[in-house]
């Protein structure tokens, strides 16, 4: 498959200075020993992303994945890192087993090419509408309406883990 360049010369090369880093940091995220760096990893990550729906014209959704998953859902799990006082270093206790790395890279491979073929086949030659974006009004009665069971079922199991944190903090 041929990158194709054309007029989006520009937009092509924003890509790839903000894909180039959400990369490194989504690899440095699940590398890392210490929790708290791995939340400041996903981060970035999730700021990347934002990004690219900047790109894409989603200027909305760019804005509501500031808020919801940079603003709450990473500030929760930080949250609840640190209300359970986990070990913030490096476990000395943790098994160091080459076997289990060399398994673990084995899985991430085939995973990676499973997921691959499944795309390729199921988007091969598909082409995106002229019209792809939609008014803001189209948008928010979806979340409003459709959504709405979901984005409250998503608030009642963040609140659930935020009890949960708080009940394994004062056991002591």
């Amino acid at each position: 498959m041929d990158v194709v360049w054309g007029d989006n010369v520009a937009q092509n090369i924003a890509f790839y200075v903000i894909a180039i880093p959400m990369v490194a940091a989504a690899l440095k995220m699940v590398t890392t020993k210490n929790v708290v760096h791995a939340a400041l990893y996903l981060v970035v990550v999730l700021v990347g992303v934002s990004a690219q729906f900047i790109l894409l014209g989603a200027e909305f959704i760019a804005a509501t994945q500031i808020l919801v998953y940079v603003g709450a859902i990473v500030v929760l799990i930080l949250f609840g890192v640190m209300l359970t006082r986990a070990k913030l270093g490096r476990d000395a206790e943790v098994n160091n087993d080459p076997t289990q790395r060399i398994a673990g890279a084995l899985v991430a491979v085939i995973l990676f090419a499973v997921m691959s073929y499944a795309i390729i086949d199921a988007f091969e030659g598909t082409e995106l509408p002229e019209e792809r974006y939609q008014p803001l009004q189209v948008v928010s009665d979806s979340i409003f309406s459709t959504y709405l069971v979901p984005f409250e079922a998503t608030s009642v199991l963040l609140l659930a883990a935020l009890i949960g944190a708080i009940v394994l903090a004062r056991r002591d």
